[in-house]
């Protein structure tokens, strides 16, 4: 029989086995656009779960599982991580009320949580985590017929989850194509892999530990002079290398700044009679590194992209401020009677929906999705009786349906938008004097007449849709398609929008990310201006969004 205690270990064990294997399920995502976030969404949100149950010493089944998945729920990220969520909570009422289960109760609960997952999707897609999880399903109540040994039922789990897993691609052809299986199917793998290991064993997988990258410029010297240049990056790839001066001990060191100098900036290089260490930024790595061949071998050589750092540096600085804000979060009676709560990332994406009425703007949005907890600090932080949540992402809108049970004081509506300008339309065509129910139609027709543009990068090397990408690609998709590939930012966005322009257009509002100057932003409401009839309104406004380096939309 497995007890509470047994079940506790094992959904640790299964947290700490997704968290190891987050970055290379990340890596499964089949589209090019920096999206692949399913490791990471059912990482965090077993992490939420793991951080729960280890508050606990155990008890029955039926209050682990419940602890388990009350946690699951208010830190379930993106649909995967709701998915999983869901077949936890299913898990749980299977073993409501027993102090342990047998395999047969292990295979039942299982199955009501399959069930319960598949409900919850509109349109539920085989191939998916989905099909993983009711294939484990079946394939642990055959189990249980034969043998009621919890071991013997999970064993078959495990088994059943991984043959699945293997015909993903059988059933998308587009994993097919892209030689991939399904990412939330494989973390669901990694979970009940993780759990295998307490149940078989007793052993409890240890948490990933981070993985640590050698510092080259250990030298203090090196590394305080390295530092004082990387306020101001000009140039992409900061390259740091130790070459010997096996070849010419007499070669002197100053030649090589010079030449550096040339094809780069913030140079240094450090000698003495046995290496030359040096950091260079620049735009051609490989011709710094020909010239370090000159002196002797390369002893070790790091080239990171800093446009890439400083952009993953900004996510976890707002990331930072996002945790900050929901601190500050308190709950409020529903003294209104109506409230908003929006989904966005950027300053000025915040600023726009607060302007329209939003009391509170949750942070995130591509790659940045937030828990459900998030956004059920945000409606219970809104003085509305009637609490209206946009969420502005496909991916997101799951997370927010559900909030809805757990509110008890007050009405929460989840109004699908997809996108960032479907949201905005939406805030502009509220009535304050039609009743919720009236404008949450008229909200959605505005959302449902909006085209939305986007103009992002290539995160990875791929084919999709008959075009080869290469990583750093200029992508351009319309209304979430892909349709174009290029190489230029602005030519992609003058480009386009004058492709989603047509004889019924009134108002195109250009919006730039964090990532684009004022000067870029406004070469690009220039080129469009130039290219299209005047008497359409063009808006240009500062969303300061990551991930996105423009968002049109057109109405």
């Amino acid at each position: 029989m497995i007890n509470g205690t047994i079940l506790r270990n094992a959904m640790i064990s299964g947290a700490n086995n997704i968290a190891k294997h987050r970055s290379s399920i990340d890596e499964l995502n089949i589209f090019p656009v920096p999206d692949g976030d399913t490791g990471t969404n059912m990482s965090m949100t077993m992490a939420n779960a793991s951080a729960e149950l280890q508050k606990t010493e155990g008890g029955t089944i039926s209050e682990v599982a419940r602890v388990a998945a009350s946690g699951l729920l208010r830190g379930a990220r993106g649909n995967s991580g709701v998915i999983l969520s869901l077949l936890f909570r299913g898990f749980a009422d299977g073993v409501k009320g027993l102090e342990a289960a047998s395999g047969t109760d292990l295979a039942n609960a299982l199955a009501i949580g399959v069930e319960a997952a598949y409900k919850a999707v509109m349109k539920p897609t085989e191939g998916t985590i989905l099909t993983v999880s009711r294939v484990a399903s079946e394939k642990a109540k055959a189990a249980a017929e034969i043998d009621d040994d919890p071991l013997y039922v999970w064993n078959a789990v495990c088994k059943g989850a991984e043959e699945a897993l293997a015909e993903t691609p059988e059933l998308l052809p587009v994993l097919k194509k892209a030689g991939v299986v399904d990412a939330g199917g494989k973390g669901l793998c990694c979970i009940f892999d993780g759990m295998m290991s307490v149940l078989r064993d007793g052993v409890v997988l240890p948490a990933a530990e981070e993985t640590v990258t050698e510092d080259l410029s250990s030298n203090d010297a090196f590394r305080s002079a390295a530092a004082e240049f990387d306020q101001d990056i000009r140039f992409t790839y900061c390259t740091e290398f130790i070459a010997s001066r096996e070849k010419d001990p007499h070669k002197d060191p100053e030649e090589l700044r010079r030449y550096l100098q040339t094809i780069g900036d913030c140079v240094v290089v450090v000698a003495d009679d046995d290496i030359v260490k040096t950091h260079v930024h620049t735009e051609q790595p490989y011709l710094a590194l020909e010239a370090a061949l000159t002196y002797g071998q390369l002893l070790t050589v790091k080239i990171e992209n800093m446009k890439e750092q400083h952009r993953k540096a900004k996510e976890a600085n707002d990331a930072a401020k996002a945790k900050a804000e929901r601190e500050a979060l308190k709950p409020v009676e529903p003294t209104e009677e109506v409230g908003f709560v929006a989904v966005a990332a950027g300053e000025g994406l915040k600023t726009l929906f607060t302007d329209l009425g939003c009391t509170h703007v949750v942070s995130g949005g591509q790659t940045m999705n937030p828990s459900t907890e998030d956004i059920l600090e945000a409606v219970l932080a809104t003085p509305g009786k009637t609490v209206l949540v946009l969420p502005n992402n496909k991916n997101i809108t799951m997370a927010a349906e559900q909030v809805i049970p757990l509110v008890k004081d007050r009405k929460v509506m989840v109004l699908p938008t997809r996108t960032i300008p479907q949201g905005l339309s939406a805030m502009l065509a509220y009535d304050p004097d039609s009743t919720c129910e009236v404008n949450a139609v008229k909200m959605m027709e505005a959302a449902g007449s909006v085209e939305t543009g986007t103009v992002t990068f290539a995160a990875r090397d791929s084919e999709y849709g008959g075009r080869r990408i290469k990583e750093g690609d200029i992508l351009g998709l319309v209304n979430g398609k892909l349709t174009l590939v290029e190489k230029d930012i602005i030519h992609t966005c003058s480009k386009l929008t004058r492709s989603m322009v047509n004889r019924s257009t009134s108002f195109i509002t250009i919006i730039y990310g964090a990532d684009i100057t004022e000067e870029q932003a406004n070469d690009a409401y220039n080129r469009i201006k130039s290219k299209i009839s005047s008497d359409v309104e063009i808006t240009l406004v500062n969303g300061g969004q990551p991930i996105h380096y423009f968002l049109i939309s057109v109405e």
